[in-house]
C-alpha cells in the first residue's frame, strides 16, 4: 500500500541512517515493490545496493516459475525494467528450484553477470544440501559463487542453525 512518495520519504530516512541496501523480489505485491523502489530511488542510483529475488510465479504459464534459464533471463530483464536501472546489485534465486539442473542456474546467472546486469549472485530459504551443492558446482566450473543466503532466523525459527550456520563459517 505504500505509494512512491512515501518510498521516496522511507528512503530519504534509510539514507540519512546510513542504510543503504533496499531488498525486493519480483513478486512482491506481483512486481510493484520494484517499481515503486526504482522510482524511489531514481536520480540517486549510486547511493543504494539493490537486491531483489527471482523464482517465483509470475504467470500462469510452466515458464513463469522455476530457475531455468528462460524464467531467470526473463525475470532479470522485467526486474531491471521495473527498478529503472541497468544493474541489479545482488540477484538472489529465492527459492530451490528441484526441477532446474543446479548447472543450468548457475551457467544463467554466470551469462548474466558477464553481460553486466547483475554483479552478485545469491540464494534464499535453500538448505544446506542445496546450498553446498551449488557453491560445489561453482567451485567445480568457475561459475559465480552464492555471497549471500538471506534465510528465516528468529528465537523461534532456529532450523538455520545445525546446517546452513556451519557452512557460512
Amino acid at each position: 500500500t505504500t505509494d512512491v512518495a512515501e518510498a521516496k520519504r522511507l528512503v530519504d530516512i534509510c539514507l540519512d541512517a546510513g542504510i543503504t541496501m533496499f531488498d525486493t523480489a519480483i513478486t512482491y505485491s506481483a512486481g510493484m515493490a520494484e517499481e515503486i523502489l526504482g522510482q524511489a530511488i531514481a536520480g540517486r542510483r549510486d547511493k543504494v545496493i539493490i537486491s531483489t529475488k527471482g523464482t517465483g510465479r509470475i504467470g500462469p504459464g510452466p515458464n513463469d516459475v522455476g530457475s531455468s534459464r528462460h524464467y531467470l533471463t526473463r525475470a532479470v530483464e522485467s526486474s531491471l525494467r521495473r527498478l529503472g536501472t541497468d544493474f541489479i546489485d545482488l540477484y538472489q534465486i529465492h527459492h530451490y528450484d528441484a526441477l532446474t539442473p543446479a548447472e543450468e542456474v548457475l551457467r544463467t546467472l554466470d551469462d548474466l553477470v558477464r553481460a553486466g546486469k547483475i554483479r552478485y549472485v545469491g540464494c534464499s530459504n535453500f538448505s544446506g544440501w542445496a546450498l553446498m551443492k551449488a557453491l560445489a558446482l561453482s567451485e567445480k566450473y568457475g561459475l559465480p559463487r552464492y555471497v549471500a543466503h538471506q534465510a528465516y532466523y528468529s528465537l523461534v525459527g532456529r532450523d538455520y542453525e545445525p546446517e546452513l550456520m556451519p557452512l557460512g563459517l
